[in-house]
């Protein structure tokens, strides 16, 4: 659950935990400016940076946050791209939160930016995304010396805050100081309010070079500092991958693709993204309706937490360029269990109810099943129409769309890499390539990823029911059903499906699909198929195939492919609405050595080394 405060007669946030106040007794604005910001040298040390990166050891109630996020804002040479990473084991509520800035009212429209992200907030990462990607917050809720551990990037300027060294020793300790030493790099500031003798001692024995400067009422001092080790330190990100934006080409115009593309184009990139077809989005991604829906599992699994990295993103990054109602309606989504429900081991937690909870009788109802079906509700979830997400991802100015481009090759010139079209001619050169071509990928990265073609076809159909003849939003589970899209004319687009057919790479429409996807939906919704039975038996239901890419184990395959500027993105499966737009950020974040919106465990999981020989790792 959100960690408890209580509001002393001033109005300052208390923790009963830690017996100690959220901020000074004069106010935290002051501190956060000339402790924090000012400490690091802020805003005058990021002029003119392509991208910056903060490392903070206590997030607290954001304040620290807010009044970088507004420097930022108010800088106009300000980095393209602010990343903030912040460590907190106990979060406080949303509304705790937006209630610490009543005294702040500067700030107040920040906070209530930050307020509307502030769910879900399950121990691990959780990317937060405001000014359309350029600012983003990286919250690792969690044991700091653990979130330290999985962290991959180089921080250019440190806030080490936190209750007092009395009262909450181990965020201060001289192992936590070690553990922030990994993340920064030669000439890394840090600042804090505290000039404990043991955090001083903690940092020099880390290789850091300590000075006491003058505090802010009613401290007398502060602490500064700047990394400049006497040794060679081991560097967390690796420099090797660490590029500037220039030119690039992305082979494949699906949501994979779109979505790499997308990414590196909001960080300074020229995009040229090649497709074999006429437009985007003409194969998998041509789905007239998907799900954007977390995965549940006993016992957490690696795709359930991915999943829900992968919804908050898409959910995130989607919301400026889409038409709600129209293009996506991400309203929630109904999961039906055939049996007993997995027992959410988040059930119990507010942060958790935010993500799944057990259906409500009227949720039943609504679809049409008894009060006894085994459900849960995803709040955060809906159904979005891929062709208008790539679309949308593709109308960044930084990014020029090529059809009728179909690639035979790559070859490694001088220029880095020539893309070779059919009849043998050049279609481009780039120092950077990114293969989102689906199961193509391998045979155009010349590389033996042990990808999958998997088959899948829904039904679909218009429908002029009248509201309330079916859910108002889409029922998953063994199949799925959508309904609710808009279509020329007042009708409703309804779709049911799908098939997964591993190994079956034959896109056309097959007459014993359409029946299977209809046996799905009376297991999934009997009333709805009742209702659409008539359809179905006259032939009036239209249907739509596609060939999906998949894995051995399910998941994205997002990574360097060996040769430097190689690089891929596919084997998105099923879940590409929820998957794609997190790997095209890892894989942007991976190139340029900033934060990474996942542990280090859960990006392993999507590396492409996991499956490539040693010899091409």
């Amino acid at each position: 659950m959100a960690e408890p405060i209580e509001w002393m007669a001033d109005g300052t946030p208390y923790s009963p935990r830690f017996n100690d106040r959220y901020r000074s007794e004069l106010g935290g604005l002051s501190q956060a400016r000339e402790v924090f910001l000012q400490g690091c040298g802020l805003p005058e040390a990021w002029a003119g940076a392509q991208r910056w990166s903060v490392l903070e050891t206590g997030f607290g109630l954001g304040l620290n946050f807010l009044v970088t996020w507004d420097a930022w804002r108010r800088d106009p040479v300000r980095p393209r791209i602010l990343h903030f990473v912040s460590i907190e084991a106990w979060p406080a509520s949303a509304d705790d939160l937006l209630r610490s800035f009543a005294v702040h009212p500067e700030l107040r429209p920040l906070a209530e930016q930050l307020h509307s992200r502030w769910w879900g907030l399950l121990p691990g990462w959780h990317r937060l995304v405001f000014e359309g990607g350029q600012v983003v917050l990286t919250l690792c809720i969690g044991d700091v010396q653990a979130m330290l551990r999985e962290m991959a990037f180089e921080a250019d300027a440190v806030y080490l805050d936190g209750f007092s060294p009395d009262v909450n020793p181990d965020i201060w300790s001289a192992h936590t100081m070690k553990a922030v030493a990994r993340c920064c790099r030669r000439g890394t500031r840090v600042a804090s309010w505290t000039v404990a003798r043991s955090v001083r001692d903690g940092l020099k024995q880390a290789g850091f070079v300590v000075r006491k400067t003058a505090g802010v009422p009613p401290k007398r001092h502060n602490l500064q500092a700047v990394y400049d080790p006497h040794w060679t330190p081991k560097r967390t990100a690796d420099p090797a991958l660490a590029v500037e934006p220039s030119t690039c080409i992305v082979i494949g115009a699906g949501i994979a693709g779109a979505s790499v593309a997308h990414s590196l184009a909001r960080r300074g990139w020229r995009v040229r993204l090649l497709d074999a077809a006429e437009a985007p989005a003409t194969g998998a991604s041509g789905l007239p309706a998907g799900l954007v829906a977390p995965h549940v599992s006993v016992g957490d699994s690696v795709l359930s937490q991915l999943s829900r990295a992968g919804v908050r993103t898409t959910l995130q990054l989607a919301a400026p360029l889409l038409r709600a109602g129209v293009d996506w309606a991400p309203d929630g989504v109904l999961q039906r269990h055939l049996g007993n429900p997995p027992k959410l081991p988040t059930d119990a937690t507010e942060f958790g109810r935010d993500w799944s909870a057990p259906a409500t009788p009227e949720q039943l109802a609504e679809a049409g099943l008894p009060e006894d079906a085994a459900a849960h509700w995803h709040a955060h979830g809906g159904w979005l129409r891929p062709k208008r997400l790539v679309e949308a991802l593709l109308s960044h100015p930084g990014i020029r769309w090529q059809g009728r481009a179909a690639v035979d090759r790559l070859e490694h010139v001088e220029a880095g890499w020539r893309v070779v079209g059919t009849e043998g001619e050049t279609l481009a050169t780039a120092p950077l390539v990114v293969v989102a071509a689906g199961i193509a990928s391998s045979r155009i990265g010349a590389t033996a990823m042990p990808l999958q073609p998997v088959r899948g076809q829904v039904a679909c159909g218009a429908s002029a029911a009248p509201p309330g003849a079916f859910p108002r939003w889409p029922v998953n589970g063994h199949g799925s059903f959508i309904s609710g899209m808009p279509l020329p004319g007042g009708e409703r687009l309804w779709v049911a499906g799908a098939s997964f057919d591993r190994h079956q790479a034959d896109p056309s429409v097959q007459a014993a699909d359409t029946q299977a996807n209809f046996e799905r939906l009376a297991g999934l919704l009997p009333a709805v198929a009742e209702a659409l039975a008539p359809a179905f038996e006259t032939g009036q239901v239209q249907a739509w195939a596609g060939i999906r890419c998949a894995s051995p184990d399910r998941l994205p395959m997002v990574g360097p492919l060996g040769p430097p500027g190689l690089w891929v993105c596919t084997a998105m499966g099923s879940r590409g609405l929820t998957m794609a737009m997190l790997c095209g950020e890892l894989l942007a974040a991976r190139l340029h050595g900033e934060p990474l919106p996942l542990t280090r465990k859960l990006a392993a999981a999507l590396g492409v080394g996991r499956y490539l020989p040693s010899s091409e790792r």
